[in-house]
Protein backbone atom coordinates (compact mmCIF):
# COMPACT_ATOMS: atom_id res chain seq x y z
CA UNK A 1 0.00 0.00 0.00
CA UNK A 2 1.39 3.39 -0.96
CA UNK A 3 0.77 6.72 0.71
CA UNK A 4 -1.36 7.61 -2.30
CA UNK A 5 -3.79 4.90 -1.25
CA UNK A 6 -4.85 7.15 1.60
CA UNK A 7 -7.37 9.67 0.41
CA UNK A 8 -7.03 12.67 2.69
CA UNK A 9 -10.05 14.96 2.51
CA UNK A 10 -9.47 16.88 5.72
CA UNK A 11 -6.37 17.60 7.83
CA UNK A 12 -8.07 15.81 10.70
CA UNK A 13 -7.54 12.53 8.86
CA UNK A 14 -3.80 13.12 8.55
CA UNK A 15 -3.56 13.04 12.32
CA UNK A 16 -5.12 9.55 12.38
CA UNK A 17 -2.91 7.72 9.88
CA UNK A 18 0.72 6.64 9.65
CA UNK A 19 2.06 7.51 6.23
CA UNK A 20 4.58 4.68 6.21
CA UNK A 21 2.11 2.04 7.41
CA UNK A 22 1.12 -0.59 4.86
CA UNK A 23 -2.09 -2.49 4.41
CA UNK A 24 -1.41 -6.17 5.12
CA UNK A 25 -3.52 -9.06 3.90
CA UNK A 26 -3.24 -11.50 6.78
CA UNK A 27 -5.41 -14.29 5.41
CA UNK A 28 -7.73 -15.04 2.51
CA UNK A 29 -10.01 -17.75 1.12
CA UNK A 30 -13.32 -16.89 2.79
CA UNK A 31 -16.80 -16.55 1.32
CA UNK A 32 -17.83 -13.56 3.43
CA UNK A 33 -15.56 -12.42 6.25
CA UNK A 34 -17.41 -10.54 9.00
CA UNK A 35 -17.72 -9.72 12.68
CA UNK A 36 -14.13 -9.23 13.91
CA UNK A 37 -13.53 -9.03 17.66
CA UNK A 38 -10.17 -8.65 19.39
CA UNK A 39 -9.72 -10.70 22.57
CA UNK A 40 -6.85 -9.13 24.56
CA UNK A 41 -6.46 -11.93 27.12
CA UNK A 42 -5.95 -14.48 24.33
CA UNK A 43 -3.91 -12.17 22.07
CA UNK A 44 -6.07 -13.20 19.16
CA UNK A 45 -8.70 -11.94 16.77
CA UNK A 46 -11.87 -13.90 16.06
CA UNK A 47 -14.02 -13.33 12.98
CA UNK A 48 -16.82 -15.02 11.07
CA UNK A 49 -16.80 -16.73 7.69
CA UNK A 50 -20.57 -16.76 7.60
CA UNK A 51 -21.46 -18.90 4.54
CA UNK A 52 -18.91 -21.53 5.60
CA UNK A 53 -20.43 -21.58 9.11
CA UNK A 54 -17.12 -21.22 10.86
CA UNK A 55 -15.43 -18.93 13.34
CA UNK A 56 -11.82 -18.11 12.46
CA UNK A 57 -8.88 -17.19 14.70
CA UNK A 58 -5.80 -15.06 14.00
CA UNK A 59 -3.04 -15.61 16.57
CA UNK A 60 -1.30 -12.31 17.12
CA UNK A 61 1.78 -13.94 18.65
CA UNK A 62 2.83 -15.89 15.55
CA UNK A 63 0.52 -14.79 12.74
CA UNK A 64 -1.09 -18.20 12.36
CA UNK A 65 -4.71 -18.63 11.27
CA UNK A 66 -6.92 -21.51 12.32
CA UNK A 67 -10.55 -22.55 12.65
CA UNK A 68 -11.76 -21.63 16.13
CA UNK A 69 -15.12 -23.35 15.81
CA UNK A 70 -17.09 -25.13 13.08
CA UNK A 71 -20.04 -25.32 12.87
CA UNK A 72 -20.76 -22.20 14.88
CA UNK A 73 -24.40 -21.35 14.16
CA UNK A 74 -23.52 -18.99 11.32
CA UNK A 75 -22.08 -16.29 13.56
CA UNK A 76 -22.06 -12.72 12.30
CA UNK A 77 -21.12 -9.83 14.63
CA UNK A 78 -19.22 -10.07 17.92
CA UNK A 79 -18.18 -7.92 20.84
CA UNK A 80 -16.81 -8.34 24.37
CA UNK A 81 -18.60 -7.76 27.64
CA UNK A 82 -17.08 -6.25 30.78
CA UNK A 83 -15.66 -9.64 31.80
CA UNK A 84 -13.96 -10.16 28.45
CA UNK A 85 -16.44 -12.79 27.31
CA UNK A 86 -17.32 -12.94 23.61
CA UNK A 87 -20.91 -11.97 22.77
CA UNK A 88 -22.07 -13.36 19.42
CA UNK A 89 -24.89 -12.78 16.97
CA UNK A 90 -26.00 -16.10 15.52
CA UNK A 91 -27.83 -16.30 12.21
CA UNK A 92 -28.38 -20.03 12.50
CA UNK A 93 -29.49 -20.10 16.11
CA UNK A 94 -31.41 -16.81 15.65
CA UNK A 95 -30.10 -15.69 18.99
CA UNK A 96 -27.50 -13.68 20.89
CA UNK A 97 -25.12 -15.96 22.75
CA UNK A 98 -22.11 -15.70 25.05
CA UNK A 99 -18.89 -17.70 25.32
CA UNK A 100 -18.39 -18.51 28.99
CA UNK A 101 -14.99 -18.68 30.66
CA UNK A 102 -15.27 -22.49 30.75
CA UNK A 103 -15.72 -22.68 26.96
CA UNK A 104 -19.51 -23.19 26.84
CA UNK A 105 -21.74 -21.11 24.58
CA UNK A 106 -24.94 -20.12 26.36
CA UNK A 107 -28.00 -18.45 24.89
CA UNK A 108 -28.81 -14.96 26.16
CA UNK A 109 -31.87 -14.04 24.14
CA UNK A 110 -33.82 -15.79 21.37
CA UNK A 111 -37.32 -14.31 21.35
CA UNK A 112 -39.20 -11.04 21.55
CA UNK A 113 -42.78 -11.20 22.81
CA UNK A 114 -42.71 -14.96 22.28
CA UNK A 115 -41.63 -14.78 18.64
CA UNK A 116 -38.25 -15.91 17.38
CA UNK A 117 -35.76 -13.24 16.44
CA UNK A 118 -34.89 -12.89 12.76
CA UNK A 119 -31.10 -13.30 12.69
CA UNK A 120 -29.10 -11.04 15.05
CA UNK A 121 -26.41 -9.23 13.08
CA UNK A 122 -24.24 -6.86 15.12
CA UNK A 123 -23.92 -6.16 18.82
CA UNK A 124 -22.44 -3.74 21.34
CA UNK A 125 -22.29 -3.84 25.14
CA UNK A 126 -22.90 -0.59 27.00
CA UNK A 127 -21.03 0.34 30.20
CA UNK A 128 -24.11 -0.62 32.25
CA UNK A 129 -23.74 -4.16 30.81
CA UNK A 130 -26.88 -3.92 28.69
CA UNK A 131 -26.57 -5.54 25.26
CA UNK A 132 -27.77 -3.68 22.17
CA UNK A 133 -28.09 -5.59 18.90
CA UNK A 134 -29.54 -5.33 15.41
CA UNK A 135 -31.87 -7.99 14.00
CA UNK A 136 -32.34 -7.86 10.20
CA UNK A 137 -33.36 -10.90 8.15
CA UNK A 138 -30.16 -11.78 6.29
CA UNK A 139 -29.75 -15.10 8.08
CA UNK A 140 -33.26 -16.25 7.18
CA UNK A 141 -33.48 -14.75 3.68
CA UNK A 142 -31.81 -17.86 2.20
CA UNK A 143 -29.78 -20.91 3.14
CA UNK A 144 -26.49 -19.16 2.28
CA UNK A 145 -25.89 -17.35 5.60
CA UNK A 146 -28.20 -19.37 7.82
CA UNK A 147 -31.49 -21.21 7.41
CA UNK A 148 -34.24 -19.86 5.16
CA UNK A 149 -37.39 -19.05 7.14
CA UNK A 150 -40.24 -16.57 7.38
CA UNK A 151 -39.81 -13.76 9.87
CA UNK A 152 -42.02 -14.33 12.89
CA UNK A 153 -41.66 -10.72 14.02
CA UNK A 154 -42.35 -9.25 10.59
CA UNK A 155 -39.97 -6.32 11.09
CA UNK A 156 -36.27 -5.63 11.61
CA UNK A 157 -35.40 -3.75 14.79
CA UNK A 158 -32.57 -2.81 17.10
CA UNK A 159 -33.05 -4.20 20.60
CA UNK A 160 -31.81 -3.48 24.10
CA UNK A 161 -31.37 -6.54 26.32
CA UNK A 162 -30.75 -6.34 30.05
CA UNK A 163 -29.09 -9.61 31.18
CA UNK A 164 -29.84 -8.79 34.83
CA UNK A 165 -33.61 -8.67 34.39
CA UNK A 166 -34.05 -10.50 31.08
CA UNK A 167 -35.97 -7.50 29.71
CA UNK A 168 -35.84 -7.06 25.93
CA UNK A 169 -37.18 -3.97 24.21
CA UNK A 170 -37.13 -2.63 20.64
CA UNK A 171 -35.31 0.71 20.61
CA UNK A 172 -35.09 1.35 16.83
CA UNK A 173 -38.09 0.53 14.68
CA UNK A 174 -37.77 2.98 11.78
CA UNK A 175 -35.20 1.13 9.65
CA UNK A 176 -35.60 -1.35 6.81
CA UNK A 177 -32.56 -3.47 7.73
CA UNK A 178 -30.60 -2.17 10.72
CA UNK A 179 -27.08 -3.51 10.65
CA UNK A 180 -23.84 -2.22 12.23
CA UNK A 181 -24.04 -0.21 15.42
CA UNK A 182 -21.77 1.55 17.91
CA UNK A 183 -22.03 4.06 20.74
CA UNK A 184 -20.27 7.41 20.82
CA UNK A 185 -17.44 7.50 23.41
CA UNK A 186 -19.69 9.06 26.06
CA UNK A 187 -22.55 6.71 25.11
CA UNK A 188 -24.89 9.61 24.50
CA UNK A 189 -25.47 8.58 20.86
CA UNK A 190 -26.11 5.22 19.24
CA UNK A 191 -25.08 5.09 15.60
CA UNK A 192 -26.85 2.51 13.41
CA UNK A 193 -26.34 1.61 9.75
CA UNK A 194 -29.31 0.81 7.53
CA UNK A 195 -28.50 -1.66 4.71
CA UNK A 196 -32.11 -1.82 3.57
CA UNK A 197 -31.07 -1.13 -0.04
CA UNK A 198 -30.55 -4.90 -0.28
CA UNK A 199 -34.34 -5.19 -0.13
CA UNK A 200 -35.40 -1.72 -1.32
CA UNK A 201 -32.90 -0.67 -4.05
CA UNK A 202 -33.92 2.99 -3.98
CA UNK A 203 -33.22 3.33 -0.25
CA UNK A 204 -30.15 5.47 0.60
CA UNK A 205 -27.32 3.73 2.47
CA UNK A 206 -27.06 5.65 5.72
CA UNK A 207 -25.77 5.75 9.24
CA UNK A 208 -28.31 7.31 11.56
CA UNK A 209 -27.61 8.87 14.95
CA UNK A 210 -30.00 8.31 17.87
CA UNK A 211 -29.64 10.23 21.12
CA UNK A 212 -29.89 8.05 24.20
CA UNK A 213 -32.82 9.06 26.39
CA UNK A 214 -32.22 10.42 29.86
CA UNK A 215 -33.47 7.15 31.37
CA UNK A 216 -30.68 5.40 29.38
CA UNK A 217 -33.11 2.63 28.42
CA UNK A 218 -34.31 4.01 25.08
CA UNK A 219 -33.54 6.34 22.21
CA UNK A 220 -34.91 9.57 20.83
CA UNK A 221 -35.81 9.97 17.15
CA UNK A 222 -32.85 9.47 14.85
CA UNK A 223 -31.29 11.71 12.22
CA UNK A 224 -29.07 10.95 9.24
CA UNK A 225 -25.39 11.16 10.18
CA UNK A 226 -23.82 10.08 6.86
CA UNK A 227 -24.81 8.67 3.46
CA UNK A 228 -22.65 6.29 1.45
CA UNK A 229 -22.32 6.65 -2.32
CA UNK A 230 -20.20 3.50 -2.70
CA UNK A 231 -22.12 0.41 -1.70
CA UNK A 232 -23.40 0.14 1.86
CA UNK A 233 -22.32 0.99 5.35
CA UNK A 234 -22.17 -2.39 7.07
CA UNK A 235 -20.12 -2.58 10.25
CA UNK A 236 -18.15 0.19 11.95
CA UNK A 237 -16.35 1.25 15.10
CA UNK A 238 -15.90 4.57 16.91
CA UNK A 239 -12.52 5.73 18.17
CA UNK A 240 -11.92 7.54 21.46
CA UNK A 241 -12.12 10.93 19.72
CA UNK A 242 -15.57 10.12 18.37
CA UNK A 243 -14.54 9.47 14.75
CA UNK A 244 -16.45 6.72 12.96
CA UNK A 245 -14.38 4.17 11.01
CA UNK A 246 -16.81 2.41 8.71
CA UNK A 247 -17.03 -0.14 5.93
CA UNK A 248 -18.07 0.64 2.36
CA UNK A 249 -17.75 -0.97 -1.07
CA UNK A 250 -14.28 0.43 -1.79
CA UNK A 251 -12.64 1.59 1.41
CA UNK A 252 -12.62 2.16 5.12
CA UNK A 253 -14.23 5.59 5.44
CA UNK A 254 -13.58 7.85 8.40
CA UNK A 255 -16.14 10.42 9.50
CA UNK A 256 -15.52 13.10 12.10
CA UNK A 257 -18.10 13.54 14.88
CA UNK A 258 -19.63 16.42 12.91
CA UNK A 259 -20.46 14.03 10.05
CA UNK A 260 -17.74 15.18 7.64
CA UNK A 261 -15.99 12.49 5.58
CA UNK A 262 -12.37 13.28 6.41
CA UNK A 263 -10.59 10.45 4.63
CA UNK A 264 -10.46 6.92 3.30
CA UNK A 265 -8.19 3.89 3.41
CA UNK A 266 -8.59 2.14 0.07
CA UNK A 267 -9.19 -1.61 0.28
CA UNK A 268 -9.15 -3.93 -2.77
CA UNK A 269 -12.34 -5.75 -1.69
CA UNK A 270 -15.77 -4.87 -0.34
CA UNK A 271 -15.34 -4.01 3.32
CA UNK A 272 -17.72 -5.74 5.73
CA UNK A 273 -16.50 -4.73 9.18
CA UNK A 274 -13.52 -3.71 11.28
CA UNK A 275 -12.23 -3.39 14.82
CA UNK A 276 -9.29 -2.01 16.79
CA UNK A 277 -6.85 -4.54 18.22
CA UNK A 278 -3.27 -5.27 19.11
CA UNK A 279 -1.47 -4.64 22.41
CA UNK A 280 -1.90 -0.87 22.00
CA UNK A 281 -5.30 -1.15 20.26
CA UNK A 282 -3.87 0.79 17.31
CA UNK A 283 -4.05 -1.98 14.74
CA UNK A 284 -7.16 -1.76 12.59
CA UNK A 285 -8.34 -5.25 11.66
CA UNK A 286 -10.56 -5.26 8.56
CA UNK A 287 -12.79 -8.07 7.30
CA UNK A 288 -13.37 -7.56 3.58
CA UNK A 289 -15.28 -10.07 1.50
CA UNK A 290 -12.77 -12.95 1.11
CA UNK A 291 -9.91 -11.69 3.28
CA UNK A 292 -8.67 -10.37 6.60
CA UNK A 293 -6.57 -7.19 6.40
CA UNK A 294 -4.81 -5.02 8.99
CA UNK A 295 -3.14 -1.64 9.14
CA UNK A 296 -1.63 0.38 11.96
CA UNK A 297 -3.23 3.76 12.66
CA UNK A 298 -2.95 6.60 15.17
CA UNK A 299 -6.33 5.95 16.74
CA UNK A 300 -7.61 3.88 19.63
CA UNK A 301 -11.02 2.68 20.84
CA UNK A 302 -12.88 4.47 23.66
CA UNK A 303 -11.50 3.66 27.08
CA UNK A 304 -7.98 2.94 25.88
Amino acid sequence: MNASDYEIRDPRFSALIIGSARLERLSTGYRWAEGPVYVPAAKHLLWSDIPNDRLMRFDETDGSVSVFEKPCGYHNGHTLDAEGRVIACEHGGRRVSRLEHDGRWISLVERHDGRRLNSPNDVVVKSDNTIWFSDPTYGIDSHYEGHAATSEIGHSHVYRFDPKTGALSAVVDDMVRPNGLAFSPDESILYVADTGATHQPDLPATIRAYKVRSDRAGLEAGSTFATCEAGLFDGFRVDRAGNIWTSSADSVRVYAPDGALIGRILIPEIVANLTFGGPKRNRLYITAQTSLYAIYVKAHPPGW
